[in-house]
């Protein structure tokens, strides 16, 4: 068995967006006709050069090759152009292709990938969402109305725990700019406090708060909102600072009694190995889209598990990482829980022959072969995306402190 062929899709994700605009994802068909797809996320160029990327790579290193081949088709594409290193474009292209690869080779075996990676440990996968806006605006994306409101956080954290959730994420400290870190007013501090405390009598302690910070504070600032946090008990403060300095961001570790997570703009396992060496973080947030891809994930995953670190694979993609994702945590032990686009019941689903299946705040894992789910080409092709951005869309200017 070779890999014959590939086949890429920049596919629009319809308003509300949500899990981001527009998703790059990849077919690659073997020669007996066995098709697998994989998801790139998060490359910091326009559509149609990330799938141009794909498919340079897929032509040099995956077509003529046995699927199987994993290991040796992820070094190769890793270590070309005298490159070997962690990279995020490179780190995107080989997770899609990779987990394509794996695709193949579970359905050529009738198991789902999880099996074929120690098997099954969790029998459902608990879940979180972001606190999205009960309603999306003109460019469906206002989601400070649920994060920085006194009102509209704790009203839409309610709402979550109706459908079943029992953990919530937000991002209190917006816009992301390209001149981050910065420090954090009073005023800010004060507001923060406010809508973690209202929320907090929401949820009781039935539902889990997760604060998402994406590296927008210096190593103080965070420090001076941890301590204002620390009463209501988040279950963690993500990526307090940027990924680029883990000694700093153990420094809010040491700081703090809220557990520090981080992961999601870290490539390879050599870029966690010095969040685990300085005790940066006890929660890691790989995406497998970007980090490398399934095996990779897997991986860093084990080496987490010799540090009692737990995993959270980050998900703000379409639904060929989330199906990566599923399988990863079907058989990590150390898996904690799973970053979940509300339930999956919008466009993730319509994208995909069968839907991912959420219950009561828990996705329940297919069990069908490979990544367990078929992408549905027919809707891909209905929803072509047309524009060449990249996202996320930063402040080029800097934000003051006031």
């Amino acid at each position: 068995m070779r890999i014959a062929e590939a086949k890429t899709w920049a596919v629009a994700n319809p308003d509300p967006q949500r899990g981001g605009p527009c998703w790059i994802l990849v077919k690659l068909t073997t020669d007996d006709g066995i098709a697998g797809y994989g998801e790139a996320y998060g490359v910091p160029f326009g559509t149609s050069k990330v799938r141009g990327l794909i498919e340079d790579v897929a032509e040099r290193h995956a077509i003529g090759r046995s699927p199987f081949d994993i290991e040796a088709l992820w070094r190769i594409a890793y270590s070309s152009g005298f490159a070997q290193r962690p990279e995020m474009t490179m780190g995107s292209v080989i997770s899609a292709i990779e987990m394509a690869c794996w695709d193949i080779v579970g359905k050529a075996l009738g198991q789902p990938v999880y099996n074929l990676l120690g098997g099954r440990v969790h029998e459902t996968l608990r879940s979180y969402t972001y606190l999205y806006p009960a309603e999306s605006t003109e460019d469906g994306m206002r989601y400070a109305d649920a994060f920085d409101d006194p009102d509209a956080a704790p009203a839409r954290t309610a709402a979550y725990m109706e459908q079943g959730f029992t953990a919530v994420g937000f991002d209190p400290v917006m816009p992301y700019g390209s001149f981050d870190p910065r420090q954090i007013s009073l005023a800010a501090l004060d507001n923060i406090e406010e809508v973690v405390r209202r929320m907090r009598e929401v949820a009781g302690n039935r539902c889990d708060l997760l604060i998402k910070m994406h590296g927008q504070l210096t190593t103080a600032a965070v420090i001076r909102l941890a301590r204002r946090l620390e009463p209501y008990e988040p279950l963690w403060i993500e990526e307090p600072v940027p990924p680029e300095n883990p000694r700093e961001m153990a420094r809010v570790a040491r700081a703090t009694s809220i557990p520090i997570a981080t992961g999601e703009r870290l490539v390879t396992r050599h870029e966690f190995v010095d969040v685990l060496r300085y005790g940066s973080a006890s929660i890691l947030q790989p995406a497998p889209a970007r980090v490398g891809g399934i095996l990779e994930t897997k991986k860093i995953a084990a080496m987490a598990e010799a540090h009692y670190a737990q995993l959270a694979p980050h998900l703000y993609a379409g639904p060929i990482e989330t199906a990566a994702n599923i399988q990863l945590g079907v058989c990590c032990p150390n898996f904690l829980i799973q970053e979940s686009i509300e339930d999956f019941s919008g466009f993730h689903s319509q994208l995909l022959k069968e839907p991912i299946v959420w219950q009561d705040g828990y996705i329940i894992p297919s069990e069908r072969p490979g990544l367990g789910y078929e992408l549905d080409e027919a809707v891909a092709d209905a929803h072509r995306y047309e524009g060449d951005d990249v996202f996320p869309h930063m402040e080029e200017t800097p934000t003051p402190t006031i």
